[in-house]
């Protein structure tokens, strides 16, 4: 239970519940701490090892056990933290999927698979949630690495019910030596909205066959619904499934409604009635986002909140709620960001959930600089009809605030899980002559791919893109930004700008999105990666930055000195090089947009630092002149997308290495191009082809590895980078 002031559990706090039949019973004393049981029996979840143990449990016990894990969850998520909230809606379900269904040769696929926890605790796993020094032992998504029961490693959207199509073709191929029964792709929470959920109901109904659909219709998606399709669903859930238009049975599938999909008994029924059907269907469960969440209204008249039990009405720990159906625009209630104060039904903040821990911290470089983006964007909206900001979901997290939605008004979009639909959507806006701008994740870009290609780059659509955690991070194996750069920079004629600060944060942002017609605007899309951790740890310490100390002034270009001009020490001259001129959008051309920028001038070696990685360019340049004398050059490309010739040329003179420093995939990245040009541009006079030395990560994928220990094993340290330096002279 939350303490009295909201914040998280009091170390006194125990997890109890009023039952109506029962009195006052008790979550077996289960602690805020999630101490696990150590073979004590009284505890079912401690006694469920594999499906096999729901199916032994009496037909009362269910509910119990459903307790049992509503109280495992609400521990976990102050502890560790999560997607909490789309598992404590659908926790009667999945037991109820295990209870009647035989996993793993009946296949069960979860959509998106963030609300698979209920699955992994039935599946073996319990002790990843019950004891905090084993929460690190499973991913936030499915993953048969994990487990048979685990079909796909999934942590992106709409795919279940293609995946499924597919598994079932298999099946129906092979008949019975497949080892296949029945296959359920469990979908919902927002994915729905998905295209390609669309693309698997339509092979769906024409494949045939046995293919179970569970619609996880918990009212809510990312933040709140959006879409045509809300309405008639909604009518289904109002008239108990048997409203006009039906959209699942418009496909030609098979349609049940289950209304009470908090209800374990119920769910066994109905998935009792469709196990071993000959054709697919869709049961439709209507469920309660969060269910279980002691939520700020649920307490508003009581004095002492953390002496309340985990529910007033019901044995498995369900609040009632009228936090749903809201009438203003967004669908979900104003719960300003996505992972604070969590609870029941039409709340965006029970998307994820942050640990205790985090409360009260700063806000993270995703939500610091996309709040900084729309705090640039929102005075424009008035003199500036076509501006539109579009999230295909996941807006809080991106710092895009509700209170920004609500004032952004007709100037905010969003889509729904649509990167694809975003990206197109966004094309045929800057089409019209309007400024489109999409904001998301880097992972999620990877599924607009094709209309980066074709709708927006092979037409030069004015489209910007803000690419929030692009590049390494501890992200899961499905949220890794690191191939952003190899992405975006290689679509021919898109430019994508790598800002190191705030200021050129925004100066791109104002480049990019200048109105149409203006003289300093770029011709196509422009991709602006947000900065992330060390960018955003540098501004808050200047000390990060100690060759420049965060303090970058604005030059005028020389026009009148060569670009290749040298200095007196051999190096060249930061005032003769175009790197170095304003970046103020206001005056700046679009050449000039794409200038390196030479923030130190030096002989030997340079370092060229792209983005995140710009802070240990300086870093490293310190090393080199405190520990060996050697003033390094010190260079912040500012983009990706080509190379400044004219500093490449000027570093021949003087300058006996040259350094790449990215934190993205090496292979088919940045770095690489620097070596190339040097390599094709090779000139008779030896000592005027610089040895380059390239830094990145590696082609692999990797999962909730922590930053410092990525870049201590890519070698993108200051003392890994300075011993490959030293030892090359």
């Amino acid at each position: 239970m939350r303490n009295a002031s909201g914040n998280g559990f009091d170390s006194s706090d125990s997890f109890a519940v009023s039952g109506a039949a029962e009195g006052a019973a008790r979550l077996h004393d289960i602690p805020p701490s999630i101490t696990p049981s150590h073979g004590d029996d009284s505890h079912l979840l401690s006694r469920i090892a594999s499906p096999a143990d729901v199916k032994a449990l009496a037909p009362d016990e269910l509910a119990e056990l459903c307790r049992e894990i509503r109280a495992t969850l609400l521990a976990y998520g102050h502890q560790h933290g999560g997607h909490i909230g789309s598992n404590l809606g659908m926790v009667e379900a999945t037991v109820a999927l295990h209870r009647v269904f035989d996993s793993p040769r009946d296949r069960i696929v979860f959509d998106v698979s963030h609300q698979s926890y209920v699955h992994k605790m039935l599946t073996g796993r319990a002790a990843a949630y019950l004891d905090p020094d084993r929460f690190s032992e499973v991913t936030g998504f499915t993953n048969p690495d994990e487990s048979k029961h685990d079909q796909f490693v999934l942590g992106h959207t709409g795919t279940s019910i293609s995946l499924a199509c597919g598994l079932a073709k298999t099946r129906d191929m092979e008949g019975p030596n497949s080892g296949i029964g029945n296959v359920i792709a469990v979908i919902g929470d927002g994915s729905l909205s998905s295209g390609v959920a669309f693309e698997g109901l339509n092979n769906a109904a024409e494949q045939g066959g046995n293919l179970i659909i569970v619609f996880n219709d918990n009212e809510m998606s990312i933040a709140g619904d959006f879409g045509g399709m809300y309405g008639p669903l909604a009518r289904l859930r109002a008239s108990g499934g048997t409203a006009q238009p039906n959209l699942f049975n418009a496909f030609g599938l098979d349609y049940r409604y289950v209304e009470a999909g908090n209800d374990v008994s119920a769910l066994v029924a109905a998935f009792e009635e469709v196990r071993d059907i000959d054709h697919p269907v869709v049961v439709h469960i209507h469920t309660l986002k969060g269910a279980g969440y002691d939520g700020e209204e649920t307490h508003a008249n009581q004095q002492n909140a953390s002496t309340l039990p985990v529910s007033l009405d019901s044995p498995t720990g369900v609040h009632p709620t009228d936090n749903v159906n809201h009438s203003e625009p967004w669908h979900s209630d104003h719960c300003n960001l996505s992972d604070h104060e969590p609870h029941e039904g039409q709340c965006e903040a029970s998307h994820w959930q942050n640990p205790d821990a985090a409360i009260g911290k700063p806000d993270d470089p995703r939500k610091h600089y996309g709040k900084m983006a729309m705090a640039a964007l929102e005075p424009r909206f008035a003199a500036e009809p076509g501006l539109v900001v579009i999230s295909p979901a996941t807006p809080g997290s991106n710092g895009i605030t509700h209170e920004f939605r609500e004032r952004a008004g007709a100037h905010y979009v969003d889509t729904g899980i649509t990167e694809s639909h975003a990206v197109a959507y966004a094309a045929g806006i800057a089409r019209a002559g309007g400024t489109p701008v999409v904001a998301t994740t880097a992972s999620f870009f990877q599924r607009a791919y094709d209309q980066f290609f074709q709708e927006m780059s092979l037409n030069r659509s004015r489209v910007t893109v803000l690419d929030f955690l692009g590049g390494l991070s501890g992200s899961d194996n499905t949220h890794s930004g690191a191939y952003d750069v190899t992405m975006f920079s290689n679509i021919p004629g898109v430019t994508m700008l790598v800002p190191t600060s705030a200021r050129d944060y925004l100066a791109d942002l104002a480049w990019a999105t200048a109105p149409a017609g203006s003289a300093d605007a770029p011709a196509g899309p422009a991709v602006i990666r947000v900065p992330g951790e060390a960018i955003l740890a540098a501004e808050r310490d200047a000390t990060l930055l100690p060759v420049t100390g965060g303090q970058i002034a604005d030059r005028p270009q020389s026009a009148s000195l060569p670009a290749s001009a040298s200095s007196a020490s051999g190096g060249i001259s930061a005032a003769t090089v175009r790197g170095t001129v304003s970046v103020t959008a206001q005056h700046a051309g679009a050449r000039h947009m794409l200038d390196w920028r030479v923030n130190q001038t030096g002989s030997q070696v340079a370092i060229i630092g792209l983005g995140n990685a710009y802070p240990l360019a300086e870093q490293t340049a310190a090393a080199l002149s405190d520990d060996y004398g050697i003033t390094a050059t010190v260079i912040d490309p500012r983009q990706c997308t080509s190379l400044d010739s004219d500093v490449l040329e000027s570093l021949r003179d003087g300058h006996q290495q040259v350094i790449t420093l990215e934190d993205g995939q090496l292979e088919g990245g940045w770095g690489e191009k620097v070596t190339a040009y040097y390599a094709n541009h090779h000139v008779s006079d030896g000592i005027r082809n610089p040895r380059v030395l390239n830094f990145g990560a590696a082609k692999e994928f990797t999962d909730r590895v922590s930053l410092g220990e990525l870049n201590e094993r890519y070698g993108l340290t200051v003392e890994q980078v300075t011993e490959a330096i030293t030892r090359c002279f």
